[in-house]
């Protein structure tokens, strides 16, 4: 398995390395772009005791001079407060304008390390290396960067492509089995509203729970055709003027979910696969697509080893409210992702907030 795809944008386009082994061959891709010599690796302290030497040695061996920074593990350590230490560590290793912040972690330190060199010097060069199947398949692809307000997810950031993205399949041996069970939610989103033969390649398979019964097969082309689904869409909308709001199915409910449970008890994903449970029903109820599609969709999320219901102790009401505060609210509507049949999803502001109630309302744990 060795997959590079393009990410083809009017002026930031680069390309996506699929490559086992590529963590030890870091230094020779990003020295083709002839940046400078200076690289400030970003990492956590979960990440960086597996394979930050083997990413600083291989940086060091192709001329690179490079300085290191672990933020604490958890999304919620995603703020200002985390930024403000990259830039203090910049400013130690005196980044300059030709410098590079690599990117090595899941999409937490990826999406904080992108808004930080997206903000120091008006923007230096960043590097995207996922260690995890969430920020591989999503999060390290498409220039979306940023931390949250304590008031909702992601509200504070912006659009900054990287100049690559280094994606190593053999880093997932490592991942626990509730990540990969995470990053298989954004796998199955891309089956729903962009590629039905990645849905049926994912229908077919035994097992979607563990990496360690994927075939090597199936592993390629959960990364090569999510990659290329996330790749084609930005593609056609980097900014999110339309079409790229699509890639937000499950979202909307899954950014309230992990608001109102402050980031603790339920990970990116799994409030994912609940929103795409409730996003699928609300299709149903309103006669955008059909129920057996709905029942598809569910059995995969279930074969994922996903949550379908919500967690204990959320109030239905404060969920819808925290609905409005939502980064795609427009004209205090907010707009849902919804399916309309198996690889195609559309934007609605016609969901009734009495329509969503009913559907939690159904979803509320026995």
């Amino acid at each position: 398995m060795s997959t590079t795809i393009s990410v083809s944008l009017p002026d930031n386009s680069y390309p996506i390395h699929i490559v086992p082994g590529m963590l030890d061959r870091l230094g020779s891709y990003l020295a083709e772009l002839n940046p400078g010599k200076k690289v400030l690796l970003v990492s956590n302290q979960t990440i960086f005791p597996h394979y930050g030497d083997r990413a600083i040695a291989s940086l060091q061996a192709s001329g690179f001079d490079v300085a290191t920074y672990q933020l604490p593990d958890g999304e919620a350590y995603k703020t200002l407060d985390s930024i403000s230490q990259i830039y203090d560590a910049a400013l130690d290793h005196r980044l300059e304008r030709s410098s590079t912040m690599v990117a090595l972690g899941g999409g937490v330190v990826g999406d904080m390390t992108g808004f930080a060199a997206a903000t120091w010097l008006r923007g230096i060069h960043f590097v995207q290396v996922p260690t995890s199947l969430l920020a591989m398949v999503d999060a390290s692809v498409g220039g979306k960067t940023g931390v949250n307000h304590p008031q909702g997810k992601n509200l504070i950031g912006a659009f900054y492509q990287p100049r690559l993205v280094a994606i190593d399949p053999d880093v997932l041996q490592t991942l626990p089995e509730r990540e990969f069970r995470a990053g298989m939610a954004e796998v199955i989103k891309y089956g729903i509203i962009w590629d039905v033969e990645l849905f049926l390649q994912l229908e077919k398979a035994q097992r979607l729970d563990s990496f360690v019964h994927l075939s090597h097969d199936l592993l390629e082309i959960i990364l090569s055709r999510s990659v290329q689904s996330k790749a084609d869409v930005v593609a056609k909308d980097e900014k999110e003027a339309g079409l790229r709001a699509i890639l937000n199915y499950g979202h909307t409910i899954a950014h309230a979910i992990e608001t109102l449970t402050h980031y603790q008890g339920v990970n990116h994903g799994e409030a994912v696969a609940i929103g795409m449970v409730a996003a699928s029903r609300i299709a149903a109820k309103m006669g955008m697509w059909d129920p057996q599609s709905d029942r598809r969709q569910y059995a995969i999320i279930e074969k994922a080893g996903l949550p379908t219901q919500l967690p204990a102790g959320l109030n239905i009401d404060e969920i819808v409210a925290t609905l409005q505060k939502d980064k795609k609210v427009q004209a205090g509507k907010v707009r849902f992702i919804l399916p309309e049949k198996i690889g195609q999803a559309t934007i609605s502001d016609r969901v009734m907030p009495e329509t969503v109630k009913e559907v939690l309302q159904d979803m509320l744990p026995a």
